[in-house]
């Protein structure tokens, strides 16, 4: 489930920055107002900024919700991580296991010189 909500924000993510690349901008529509020939497009004379506007906000609300699905995924991992931390035994326990060997007079060699 969590990777199928992850490739839908992915792509919603690549469709978003497709569609604001497609959109005009305000500064396109002042050669239209001159007869730009806008009637002969695709979408007509209005030209698609609605379409593209709308499908932009489609695509933005499908992204923000993924986003609040991978989060609730991502908590309820941490809250099964922070579960499994009960079981580390405690510092008492692990030095009560440990034993150390006594260590004698050793003899440490060094290539320094000795100063007296």
């Amino acid at each position: 489930m969590e990777a199928l909500i992850l490739v839908l924000h992915v792509l919603a993510a690549v469709a978003i920055i497709a569609l604001v690349l497609l959109q005009q901008g305000k500064g396109a529509d002042a050669g239209a107002s001159f007869g730009g020939g806008a009637s002969q497009t695709v979408f007509g004379s209005q030209g698609g900024g609605s379409f593209f506007g709308k499908m932009t906000a489609v695509f933005a609300l499908v992204f923000f919700l993924t986003s609040f699905g991978l989060a609730f995924f991502a908590s309820e991992q941490a809250k099964s991580v922070s579960g499994a931390l009960d079981f580390v035994p405690s510092v008492p326990q692990v030095e009560d296991s440990i034993s150390l060997p006594e260590l004698g007079e050793t003899q440490v060699t060094s290539d320094l010189p000795v100063t007296e």
